[in-house]
């Protein structure tokens, strides 16, 4: 059973086939686990092998195709009928002399689409030069256009079914990080507080699930902090150390991440003078993201405040975040940068990490946020803010 009623889905439809006129697409092929969840439901750890979900001009579902033994997965997850579940043979997969896009555009040439204009999400993780290239040979009358991000626009504005999701999952993610605070203590391994972790972003609620989010939890602890994206080894945790903590909470896929740093011992005066300055930066930023204003209009409240205490951060300072699949749970659409004119209304929802690093060490703290109809915006993450200091 999808995890949606039928209607949720066919809005998402007529979302997807406006954004198709506007780019003047016949047919649009979604390899991007996440676009294929949105427009069918489909849900399962099989995004290792080839698989997609066709929109086509004459269909009022779309297409799943994919590997015959994941063919059950889809009728019980999806809102497809059974003749919107189209399936490939054994002997295509890892195959050097039979490719499963062979499949594909025999489908499309017996929807009459072998002439089409046709989109491809030609920089999805799971999109492969190779899947192209058998694509254009086996269709050489048709016209290919790159789609990639015309789904993941669509997506930029949640429903309010996808928002209570999304507060589900904000709920996860502050019982995992209660059980991160506690965990971490001088001597324990990182590995251990990990798996400690991680149980806790499976277990959910006493009510709701916790599904696996897209990205592992990080723990890194002392000049490793300074990195971001590193996750855990069996070295042990030591006193007078700081701790970076990101994870997510996830449930039926929507992700709601929360990062908070963790001092064990007494605080150095650096941390001591960063720490105030970020939280004052994070105020801004959260001030600034209200409905009309643009996602530079937000990261520029937080550059000016942190400027004004001699700081400055290069990277981004969020992203749109919602449904998503490994290796990334972000949407991969809107960010939170210079440069980005995108127009927030209301129920956006974006990661508003502000990760500060240096060669010793890192401080970093985030929430997830979902644009209000007026005002500033509401946190989906409940978690104390401040530096959570452990003596």
């Amino acid at each position: 059973m999808a995890a949606f009623a039928k209607a949720e889905y066919e809005a998402r439809m007529q979302r997807v086939r406006s954004a198709m006129d506007d780019a003047g697409i016949d047919a649009l092929l979604c390899t991007d686990p996440a676009n294929m969840n949105y427009l069918s439901g489909y849900d399962g750890w099989s995004f290792y092998v080839h698989q997609l979900v066709a929109v086509l001009a004459d269909r009022p579902r779309p297409v799943w195709i994919g590997r015959l033994m994941d063919a059950p997965g889809a009728a019980l997850t999806t809102w497809l009928e059974p003749s919107d579940i189209e399936s490939y043979e054994e002997d295509y997969v890892d195959n050097p002399d039979r490719h499963p896009m062979e499949v594909v555009a025999e489908t499309l040439r017996r929807a009459g689409q072998h002439r089409a204009r046709i989109g491809l999400e030609t920089d999805s993780w799971y999109f492969t030069a190779r899947a192209a290239e058998v694509l254009r040979t086996a269709l050489p009358d048709a016209v290919f256009v790159d789609a990639f991000g015309l789904v993941n626009r669509v997506r930029l504005v949640k429903s309010p079914a996808e928002i209570a999701m999304m507060r589900i999952a904000g709920r996860i993610a502050g019982l995992a990080m209660e059980v991160g605070f506690a965990s971490i203590i001088p001597g324990k391994r990182e590995c251990d507080v990990a798996a400690e972790i991680t149980a806790a972003q499976f277990r959910g609620t006493e009510k709701d699930f916790g599904d696996y989010p897209a990205a592992l939890v990080q723990a890194p602890a002392g000049r490793r902090s300074a990195a971001p994206h590193l996750t855990w080894t069996n070295a042990t945790y030591d006193t007078n150390t700081v701790v970076c903590i990101e994870l997510a909470g996830c449930h039926h896929r929507y992700h709601a991440p929360l990062a908070r740093t963790v001092c064990l011992g007494p605080v150095t005066a650096p941390l001591a003078h960063l720490a105030p300055v970020v939280e004052d930066g994070m105020q801004a930023a959260l001030e600034a993201a209200r409905p009309g204003n643009t996602c530079e209009g937000v990261e520029a409240a937080w550059r000016k405040t942190i400027a004004r205490a001699g700081y400055q951060k290069q990277s981004r300072i969020g992203y749109s975040v919602g449904l998503g699949y490994p290796p990334d749970w972000g949407e991969r659409s809107a960010s939170l940068r210079p440069k980005d004119r995108t127009v927030l209304v209301e129920n956006m929802c974006f990661h508003v990490i502000l990760g500060m690093w240096d060669n010793q060490g890192g401080y970093s703290v985030s929430e997830t946020i979902r644009i209000d109809d007026a005002g500033p915006p509401e946190l989906l993450t409940d978690c104390p803010r401040q530096l959570l200091v452990k003596d």
